[in-house]
């Protein structure tokens, strides 16, 4: 009988491990979950605010994130996400945890209260908290790599937009000033159809985004946003790029929101079968699934068992969240203009002082 021989598995890709490869499977489907507890607490009026799903773009966003340099220490690489992009700060360091004690306003949330879902910044694991106004992070971004470029730091910063904030004045005037100042920046623009209720045919003429790099003068590059090995080379070329001195890249990744702008919002102006299409057969989760197994990285087994240990883990954090308390309400006057000392408010001075009002 001839031996049988075991298939060898293909060479990995973009200089990557098979060890780095499970990581970011991990941190995809621990965005997949994660979000899924939040949405069943929302439906439990455990979540203060809005929801918002990045259902269908988790791939590319732990992907990028995932080309940059990761340090606890505030010497590493600078991401600014959008509220789509809970895996890039996942990447990052943020914890799941204060996640969702984030999301339900607990009083040893990041924020304690005052900020809601992912408006939290941490300058040492290096994520900055979004501006609400969409476009405004672009701007902003572009002040934080210049300093980079100016003290020599070997640092580079990465900022995430909507298709429908690239007609935003901030845009235009952020990325024009990185590219003109040559600024170690990535801008990753994710065209997933939709701004809001507005199709993107019917907010920009633009054949697509990636067409708007030449007019700024910056490297641009378009890439399959539901392929996860795709988005990593694209956004490891880039940052490899600004980190050499070559300036901003603008990536357009190509996804699909499959969920309404937030919870609130029902997609009625959506055809089902569209989003259902998209679900079938560009689901990002299932296609990297699909291409660890196929490629031979990754057996079903390992990829079943990080499954059940996200889901443990993530339960146990659920119920720890939920238990946690509710901020004082005197935490209202703490830290509001900045985080360095601040005295105590006089109502929990012993006995309260009004005068130190």
């Amino acid at each position: 009988m001839a031996k049988q021989t075991k298939a060898r598995p293909t060479a990995i890709p973009h200089g990557l491990s098979r060890e780095q490869l499970l990581e970011m499977y991990r941190f995809v489907r621990l965005t997949r979950t994660l979000e899924e507890k939040l949405e069943t607490l929302f439906r439990q009026s455990k979540v203060v605010g809005g929801l918002f799903r990045s259902l269908g773009q988790e791939g590319e966003s732990v992907a990028s994130a995932y080309a940059l340099r990761r340090r606890t220490d505030g010497t590493g690489d600078m991401l600014s996400p959008l509220i789509r992009n809970l895996g890039s700060m996942l990447v990052m360091g943020a914890r799941p945890g204060e996640v969702l004690r984030q999301y339900m306003a607990k009083g040893d949330s990041p924020a304690r209260g005052k900020e809601l879902n992912i408006h939290f910044t941490d300058y040492r694991r290096g994520f900055i908290g979004q501006i609400s106004p969409l476009g405004d992070m672009i701007p902003v971004m572009a002040g934080v790599t210049l300093t980079f470029k100016q003290r020599g730091e070997d640092r580079v910063g990465m900022v995430y937009i909507g298709d429908g904030a690239t007609s935003t004045g901030a845009f235009h005037e952020g990325i024009n000033f990185a590219a003109v100042q040559r600024c170690p920046l990535v801008v990753i623009v994710e065209n997933n159809q939709w701004a809001y209720t507005t199709p993107t045919r019917l907010q920009t003429a633009a054949r697509s985004f990636v067409d708007k790099a030449p007019g700024y003068g910056v490297a641009g590059e378009q890439v399959d946003g539901n392929d996860v090995l795709a988005v990593y080379g694209a956004a490891r070329r880039a940052v490899e790029r600004a980190r050499a001195g070559e300036g901003v890249t603008l990536i357009e990744v190509m996804t699909y929101r499959r969920r309404g702008h937030a919870q609130h919002d029902n997609q009625s102006y959506v055809d089902p079968a569209e989003i259902d299409r998209w679900a079938a057969t560009n689901d990002p989760l299932d296609r990297y699934a699909a291409t660890l197994t196929q490629k031979g990285w990754a057996s079903a087994a390992e990829l079943a068992e990080i499954d059940a240990e996200l889901d443990r883990e993530l339960d146990a954090l659920v119920e720890d969240a939920e238990a946690a308390p509710m901020p004082e309400p005197e935490e209202a006057l703490l830290d509001v203009y900045g985080d360095g000392p601040v005295s105590a408010p006089w109502t929990r001075h012993t006995p309260p002082d009004p005068t130190k009002a």
